[in-house]
């Protein structure tokens, strides 16, 4: 139970599935996890700009990116990693609501912190996807040059050095992002959507 009191949840005058049908296709939440560096934001830009570019309605949410305003306050200690994980699972669903293809780009290294943000909406909406590329390859990219600052005791709470990740045990999609090209990847990705039926709009009711 949060904090405040005397609120009262307010329906909207166009819902979720009028939006659905107006733009032609369903919202969901693609969530994609795994250690930094193994592509996560690459990948979550590169779909979103294949759903952009067939007229769909798409934002990504970026962990850096949310960082620097919304979460800007937090650190990552197990704590504030579990707070972070929490506002990103509720603007989500905000965006889910707005009729939104919502790309998050998250580490999220803890199984009960992205088990809670599935839980906030309908079952079909999460969709999972575990960029599994392991340690040694994300290490040795590097990109940001935050592993040698781990190895080096520069950064503490580091994921997968100092700080422990969980994989997911049963996501919709596991990608070996280590190994395999970005545009195969992406191929995969909306292949799934489209089996799903989220590129497209639910029959009228």
């Amino acid at each position: 139970m949060g904090a405040a009191t005397n609120i009262v949840w307010h329906e909207a005058s166009v819902d979720r599935g009028a939006r659905a049908q107006q733009r032609g296709h369903r919202s969901a939440i693609l969530w994609f996890t795994g250690l930094s560096g193994s592509g996560k934001s690459s990948l979550a830009n590169a779909v979103n700009a294949v759903l952009f570019e067939r007229g769909l309605a798409t934002y990504v949410l970026d962990g850096d990116n949310v960082r620097h305003g919304l979460c800007k306050d937090l650190g990552f200690s197990d704590a504030d990693r579990e707070e972070n994980i929490r506002r990103i699972g509720e603007v989500a669903k905000l965006f889910l609501d707005a009729g939104v293809i919502t790309l998050t780009a998250f580490v999220s290294p803890f199984q009960a912190d992205r088990a809670q943000a599935r839980a906030l909406v309908a079952e079909g909406d999460f969709i999972e996807i575990y960029c599994a590329a392991d340690l040694a390859v994300c290490e040795g990219r590097d990109p940001k040059g935050l592993y040698a600052k781990a190895r080096a005791g520069v950064i503490k709470d580091f994921t997968g050095i100092s700080s422990p990740y969980e994989a997911p045990l049963k996501p919709e999609l596991r990608l070996n992002t280590g190994a395999m090209a970005l545009e195969q990847s992406v191929a995969l990705v909306i292949d799934y959507l489209e089996t799903q039926g989220v590129l497209t709009a639910p029959s009228p009711t």
